[in-house]
């Protein structure tokens, strides 16, 4: 098991789907959130889920709630709580709806990290994918000026840091859940694993 802490992010404000994507139910479990908590926690140690409001989840879990912000709905003020919370130097971030990351991607990224970068992320076919990647603490700074300028655009801090971006070509471990059309597919994949 991987020392490092995970983060899944289920904060979002799910426009596309409609309705909040964590509480959607997938595979065997009631929500998307249990999901993704109950797989990640066969390959880390310790497991987080980042959200707006613990409430939402009739589950247990290490939740980290974001640092109150005017309704941001994008990742930055959740980065900013993470540091708050843990006394890491790096964790990995994952996205909620992004069910099919395997430990095969999460170990090649980890393997390509190292200590002198500031984060390890994937690429599929070069298009970054930001949640899916180590995040380190020297990025800390730059995440709260980001919050303070209202700027929240993931990929030009990345392009603007020292960023390992590791290339994938699996199209389906990337499959995001954004809307219903999407979810459709994604459990009739699950349904096959």
């Amino acid at each position: 098991m991987l020392d490092i802490p995970c983060v899944i992010f289920a904060g979002g404000k799910s426009s596309r789907m409609r309705k909040d994507k964590s509480l959607l139910p997938f595979g065997d479990f009631e929500t998307l959130a249990q999901f993704q908590l109950s797989r990640l926690s066969k390959i880390f140690k310790s497991v987080y889920i980042s959200c707006k409001d613990k409430r939402k989840f009739d589950f247990n879990a290490n939740f980290i709630e974001d640092v109150k912000t005017n309704s941001v709905f994008a990742p930055t003020a959740g980065f900013i709580s993470i540091f708050n919370t843990l006394k890491c130097d790096k964790f990995f971030a994952i996205s909620v709806d992004s069910p099919f990351i395997s430990e095969k991607e999460i170990q090649k990224l980890t393997l390509n990290d190292s200590p002198h970068i500031d984060a390890t992320v994937a690429t599929l076919s070069n298009k970054i994918q930001p949640m899916c990647g180590i995040y380190h603490r020297s990025l800390e700074n730059k995440f709260l000026t980001m919050l303070k300028e209202d700027n929240h655009k993931l990929i030009f801090l990345l392009n603007s840091s020292n960023t390992t971006f590791v290339d994938f070509k699996d199209e389906k471990a990337f499959i995001n859940i954004n809307n219903p059309k999407e979810y459709k597919k994604a459990l009739s994949i699950i349904k096959l694993l």
